[in-house]
């Protein structure tokens, strides 16, 4: 749909105010669109998008995905779900609802207004990986009864209804399947490890870890992650996804929480609680695709990453002692 007199593209972006969505925008913002913000501040902040107060392009919207959204865009980035354990199982019904109805009624706006949408997937849909490192041609390894189903059987539903859209409706979509990733603007309390262990450190706190601490990750700053976004969305109409998105640099936990006491000159302990149910043991994406199609692959090294995420939560910490003294 052409919107008259207007050329620049008006873009919406679903979970804007949370940590990976409000990155999204400045770059957004930064190539000369307008971006329409929609959150319902579940997991999201205002205070992750209050450096674009009067910013005349941007607007935000409160609003829930799981109802209908009738606006007037040009492109769609569908980021809004809770995205961390502690958030997301905090009420598992909602978090499918957010997923699946979510889809449904941004694919259906996509369809309306023959835009082209992106979905944010996740490494949640392979599961507890029998194959490692994860390609997209891996199909899962998944509960669908576990405490995290409500996360991962969700955006393994949202996958779906994806590439049905396409394939029904012709609906130009775009489907990231995105690994940890970590950077400024993470919620303190979120409960992934890289916040987790940087508040313990900052805080002087034994580093909680689960299990030996051998399983493993891979970590993928926040930059690096939207720039793959961009480049995804900008592929010709004919890729569709799903792609993995993120660093293929594998870490165990342990190795991890030791950076961190490290980069933080913490006198932390390490303190072992038992592995959480259906906590997958190895987590690492194989990016060759993201190679091939996009020339995208990650720049910002962990220990660069983590000294800049460090330095956030520092100023973070600091002005939350100083609301509550």
């Amino acid at each position: 749909m052409t919107r008259l007199y207007d050329t620049r593209k008006r873009v919406l972006v679903t979970g804007g105010a949370g940590f990976i969505g409000s990155h999204l925008i400045d770059r957004l913002l930064g190539m000369g669109n307008e971006v329409l913000c929609v959150d319902n501040l579940f997991t999201g902040t205002k205070r992750n998008i209050e450096h674009l107060h009067g910013e005349p392009r941007f607007e935000f919207m409160r609003h829930d995905v799981t109802f209908p959204l009738y606006v007037e865009v040009d492109e769609i980035y569908n980021l809004a779900c809770p995205a961390s354990p502690v958030h997301y199982q905090h009420d598992p019904v909602q978090t499918t609802k957010a997923s699946v109805h979510g889809a449904i009624n941004m694919l259906g706006l996509a369809k309306r207004l023959g835009c082209k949408i992106f979905q944010a997937s996740t490494s949640e849909v392979y599961g507890d990986p029998v194959m490692h490192p994860q390609t997209e041609e891996y199909w899962g390894n998944v509960n669908p009864i576990g405490p995290r189903s409500c996360y991962d059987e969700g955006k393994r539903c949202a996958e779906t209804l994806f590439f049905d859209y396409r394939r029904e409706h012709e609906v130009n979509i775009k489907v990231a399947r995105i690994f940890n990733t970590y950077g400024p603007r993470m919620h303190h309390a979120d409960g992934r490890v890289v916040s987790n262990f940087i508040v313990q450190a900052l805080g002087g706190e034994d580093i909680t870890l689960f299990g030996t601490g051998d399983q493993t990750r891979s970590f993928c700053y926040v930059d690096d992650l939207v720039e793959g976004i961009l480049r995804l969305m900008e592929t010709e109409s004919t890729i569709t996804g799903p792609v993995n998105l993120g660093n293929p640099g594998e870490y165990t936990i342990r190795e991890l929480a030791e950076k961190v006491v490290r980069l933080t000159g913490s006198s932390s302990g390490i303190v072992y609680r038992d592995l959480p149910e259906d906590d997958p043991k190895q987590r690492c994406p194989d990016i060759t695709m993201a190679r091939e199609i996009m020339a995208w692959e990650p720049g910002v090294t962990v220990d660069e990453g983590l000294n800049r995420t460090v330095t956030y939560f520092q100023n973070l910490l600091s002005e939350m002692t100083l609301v509550s003294a």
